[in-house]
């Protein structure tokens, strides 16, 4: 199978909210981004604020894939709040529910990415919360590029290998066969 890859995007969201202070996990649109992160082989990595974030749902909206993890139940629901994200649906290619899909249960990105990439994540999105109280900004960005950049290299060692590694119980590393 050929892939275009200057038709695809990777993104993460991080937020200025938990689903504590929003009511629940029901109330993810009202979380508000604090941070977004997209890569994509034609710009390289792009920040976006939350007054770009209406920008940011375009600029993902131009592509033909839409890589995230998690971002079909968190990610897309948080962008939901700043405009139409019926594209972003629609292109969406969703590692969390594929794996999830496939294995019957849930699988974190730090699993994928320690097993198959030997790094694990830097920080969690309660950390980038507690970054957010403090105004740093930077710290986010850089924790939200991290987990865009171990997406990009998990999808490529996938096309490459034809499967992806993660850590199961208790602390075994098993295969999956992906077709991303």
């Amino acid at each position: 199978m050929q892939i275009d890859l200057f038709s695809e995007v990777y993104y993460d969201v991080e937020t200025q909210l938990s689903a504590n202070e929003v009511g629940g996990w029901e109330n993810i649109h009202l979380m508000r981004v604090s941070i977004a992160v997209s890569w994509s082989p034609l710009d390289g990595f792009r920040h976006w604020d939350e007054a770009s974030v209406p920008q940011f749902i375009s600029y993902l909206s131009s592509f033909q894939r839409v890589f995230s993890f998690n971002g079909d139940r968190f990610d897309t629901q948080v962008l939901s709040r700043y405009g139409d994200v019926g594209e972003l649906r629609r292109r969406s290619v969703d590692l969390f529910v594929d794996v999830s899909r496939k294995l019957g249960h849930r699988v974190s990105l730090d699993s994928l990415a320690q097993a198959t990439l030997g790094i694990g994540k830097s920080a969690d999105g309660l950390q980038a919360l507690r970054w957010w109280r403090e105004g740093r900004l930077d710290l986010i960005a850089m924790y939200c590029q991290q987990d865009v950049q171990a997406l990009v290299d998990l999808v490529n060692l996938a096309r490459a290998n034809g499967f992806v590694r993660y850590v199961d119980k208790p602390d075994e590393i098993r295969s999956l066969v992906v077709h991303w």
